[in-house]
């Protein structure tokens, strides 16, 4: 899937949670275009026009504009009339019949990178549970951005000529690649979920070449004919850097004898006796990086 169709499908499923939570008849949004200064409004849920579509917002202009520029949450009830903002976008606006409307910036590493928002048609105060379904909703979107920034370096640097040989560049492959393991079934979106989960195949096979694996002889042939179970790999993904099983427990939301379950289970199948053996195994099936 393509960055900014995938992008796309984690905003509008934002928007259609922060309707749900809220009770706000309208939602919208956009991301920042790529070398711009401006959010484009590429998202609509609940408009009745096309006023909105496309619309430019540039930091410090309107509401969005003023979230932007402050980075954090902005919100008035009566847009129009409202001496708290800047009134570039009234036409679009008052087109629309909006009056409340509250402006959540999304932002990833400090820097924003789109704007959410919601809105009443008529001017009364949104509630804080208003206020903090919208935050909650640019937060899942955040999430969702991280880890498509993280999971693409991190295929950036698997992929680079010679990166097999830089064995610092892999071990932070190998522990972001545990930590994405363990995000993923937090994803809400499964189109980010299984792109997620895409990504960290491909790290895996990544891997392979640097660790010999073009020969299929002794264990690592019994490996590479094992099938483990996705929570099985997370288990063994987390182990891999290092973690106790206690550690895995919290990181993957699990009880402590749940994992130890998860964990003699890869064993098993893959012939191991010990942790480390499992984790060699796992690397040599080209199951983790």
């Amino acid at each position: 899937m393509a960055a900014d169709a995938a992008e796309a499908v984690e905003l509008r499923g934002a928007l259609v949670r922060l309707r749900r939570a809220t009770g706000l008849p309208v939602a919208f949004g956009g991301l920042v275009e790529p070398g711009r200064q401006h959010v484009r409004i590429s998202e609509l849920n609940g408009t009745a026009t096309a006023a909105l579509s496309a619309l430019a917002v540039s930091s410090g202009n309107g509401l969005g504009g003023k979230a932007v520029a402050l980075a954090r949450p902005c919100a008035v009830t009566d847009y129009s009339a409202s001496r708290q903002i800047s009134h570039e976008y009234d036409i679009a606006v008052a087109t629309e019949g909006l009056c409340s409307v509250v402006a959540v910036p999304v932002v990833v590493r400090r820097r924003v990178r789109g704007v959410l928002y919601g809105a009443l048609r008529t001017a009364q105060p949104l509630g804080d549970r208003t206020l903090g379904a919208a935050v909650a909703a640019a937060r899942d979107v955040e999430q969702a951005l991280v880890v498509r920034d993280e999971a693409q370096g991190l295929l950036a640097v698997a992929q680079r000529p010679g990166s097999a040989a830089e064995p610092a560049a892999w071990e932070e492959v190998r522990e972001a690649h545990g930590a994405l393991r363990a995000l993923a079934p937090r994803i809400v979106d499964p189109a980010l979920r299984a792109e997620l989960l895409e990504a960290c195949g491909l790290l895996a096979g990544a891997a392979a070449p640097a660790h010999g694996l073009g020969r299929r002889t002794g264990a690592g042939a019994a490996a590479r004919t094992v099938a483990l179970a996705p929570r099985e790999v997370d288990v063994l993904a987390c182990v891999a850097t290092g973690v106790t099983n206690a550690g895995v427990a919290e990181r993957l939301g699990l009880r402590p004898e749940t994992v130890k379950g998860y964990l003699r289970s890869a064993m098993r199948k893959l012939g191991a006796h010990t942790r480390l053996e499992a984790v060699v195994a796992a690397r040599r099936a080209g199951l983790l990086p």
